[in-house]
């Protein structure tokens, strides 16, 4: 071996790191330090495949363990692609998190197992239910084979002004961290809970593998006490560093803009360091323009940003000619008086015209989310019936189905898919057997010559069918059936036992829609697939909610 080179001359920047120090380093000498196991032993470990991540049991749903077994990677990554690109239903987005969080074994046909893991972890920072992730990795005990959603979660957590949320799941991991960020990010969580001991050696060990982070190490050694003057430079390259520039200066003070992050407008807005909206200036265009953007990204409230609207001066000739005064205004003074005019207008037809500009102007700038709750708190001041109908489509579009969500099953025993038949189809089984109750309502639909028999009700029947209810062939012909259907390649799919891409498929032909949105001839095609897949708990929660009346 040659001459070992001076400490000062190891020092790497922490890109020329990521490129030069094999990701394990740190927790190769992180286990050498604590005795835990030797190098050997450590590697056997991280080595050691784990078939089944997930969180849920496949029996939950009616799905199956090996439902990924014959799936072809390439085939699975396309579907994928498409799927990505869509802005799924909650509908859709719950049987995608069944789908990719049921324990299975991976598939490993034309597919990695990395792959497979990127796509749980890229769905999983796309859908963002923190708790859902939180569980995944932990239950999991994943961390280091997903760093990019563990790095989501703790700045999810980070940003909200949670530290102790933040730094909890560094607590919950019991190996020792692979990623840079992530180990950096835990050093300042046992800083912060006083395990300063523990810290300092996680700081060693980055000395000792050369790792420069003059940023970190700088806020580090002033929350360590080794340097009492304040680190008053301020980074935003990571929340994390973001956080330690406020940590680490009392007199900290920060000016967000349009190109401040998202996350830091979070954090700026959960730690109360945003400027109060009665002290912004009405002629700073750029500073409304970015609060704007906020409102529209949830970082300040839609009640400051209106109230700011209120502090605009306008005469009384401009209220009264909104549409001709607002040719030369600006953008922002345009929905200014616009919201004005809504507060002072009692016509309703006139009301929910100005409503609806104003809606078109946030959303012809992109930040439509900006006038979401005010909206729909003016829209619940108006009564439907005396709605015009051309505005209709607006008033329900905006002001939601929140009623209909929760409402209650009603039964209605005057139509099959309506009728007290749909308790069998309960998630806890039925202990008693429906043939005689299907077959008696069959009956008695065949003697009403004015029954409509519907799709939904087809679906109800071949439902009991596949559950194995006898039903006696003289009502066969109450109906037809078109075995075509169901799309050739998901047809295919169940053939060949291929669960896993059938699902997915379902998943994409629900798309944007809800459940409760889709035509009836898809709605059967799901359900024949899922009956014939056996996948009958998840089928049985899709019937609920498209089959019984509510009110």
């Amino acid at each position: 071996m040659g001459e070992k080179k001076p400490k000062e001359n190891l020092i790497l920047t922490e890109d020329e790191l990521e490129k030069n120090i094999p990701q394990n380093s740190i927790y190769d000498m992180q286990s050498q330090k604590e005795g835990e196991l030797s190098i050997e032993e450590t590697q056997t470990l991280i080595s050691k495949e784990k078939k089944l991540i997930g969180i849920y049991d496949p029996a939950e749903n009616g799905l199956d363990i090996n439902m990924w077994s014959n799936s072809n990677g390439d085939q699975i990554l396309n579907i994928f692609k498409r799927i990505d690109k869509l802005e799924l239903s909650r509908d859709a987005e719950e049987i995608l998190d069944v789908l990719l969080l049921t324990n299975a074994h991976y598939p490993e046909m034309n597919i990695s197992k990395e792959q497979f893991l990127e796509i749980k972890s890229k769905w999983l920072i796309k859908r963002s239910n923190f708790d859902l992730i939180e569980k995944y990795l932990l239950n999991n005990e994943i961390i280091n084979e997903h760093p990019k959603l563990t790095k989501h979660l703790v700045d999810h957590y980070l940003s909200q002004s949670d530290v102790e949320k933040a730094c909890e799941i560094f607590s919950k991991i019991n190996e020792p961290i692979q990623d840079l960020y992530l180990s950096k990010f835990n050093i300042y969580c046992l800083i912060n809970n006083n395990k300063r001991d523990e810290a300092q050696l996680l700081i060693d060990l980055q000395l000792e593998l050369g790792i420069a982070d003059k940023f970190f190490n700088k806020k580090i050694d002033y929350l360590m006490g080794y340097n009492t003057e304040p680190a008053t430079e301020v980074s935003e390259k990571t929340i994390l560093d973001f956080h330690l520039s406020h940590r680490t200066n009392p007199e900290f003070k920060f000016e967000p803009k349009n190109t401040t992050s998202r996350q830091i407008w979070k954090y700026l807005s959960t730690s109360n360091l945003l400027d109060d909206i009665s002290d912004i200036e009405l002629t700073d265009i750029e500073k409304i323009t970015s609060i704007e953007k906020a409102t529209h990204e949830g970082n300040y409230a839609e009640k400051e940003l209106f109230e700011l609207y209120k502090r605009f001066q306008f005469n009384i000739n401009q209220l009264l000619n909104i549409k001709e005064s607002t040719k030369v205004l600006s953008r922002i003074e345009t929905r200014a008086l616009i919201y004005q005019g809504i507060l002072i207008t009692t016509e309703i037809e006139n009301k929910l015209q100005l409503m609806n500009a104003l809606k078109n102007s946030f959303k012809n700038d992109g930040i439509e989310n900006a006038f979401n709750i005010e909206l729909k708190n003016f829209l619940k001041n108006i009564e439907e019936n005396k709605v015009p109908s051309n505005f209709t489509t607006f008033y329900q579009d905006n002001l939601g189905n929140e009623e209909t969500e929760q409402a209650n099953i009603k039964i209605n025993n005057k139509i099959l898919h309506q009728s007290k038949l749909i308790n069998y189809l309960k998630l806890e089984k039925s202990k008693n057997d429906p043939t005689k109750d299907i077959n008696d309502f069959l009956k008695k639909i065949k003697k009403d010559k004015k029954y409509f028999f519907s799709k939904k009700d087809v679906i109800l029947v071949e439902t009991f069918k596949s559950d194995g209810v006898k039903i006696l062939e003289k009502y066969d012909d109450l109906y037809q059936i078109n075995d075509s259907e169901i799309p050739s390649d998901i047809q295919i799919f169940v053939n060949s036992g291929d669960m896993a891409a059938a699902l997915l498929r379902i998943v994409e032909v629900i798309g944007q829609d809800s459940l409760n949105a889709i035509d009836e001839d898809t709605l059967y095609f799901i359900i024949s697939t899922l009956n014939q897949l056996n996948a009958d708990p998840l089928r049985n929660k899709i019937l609920f909610k498209v089959l019984p009346l509510k009110v």
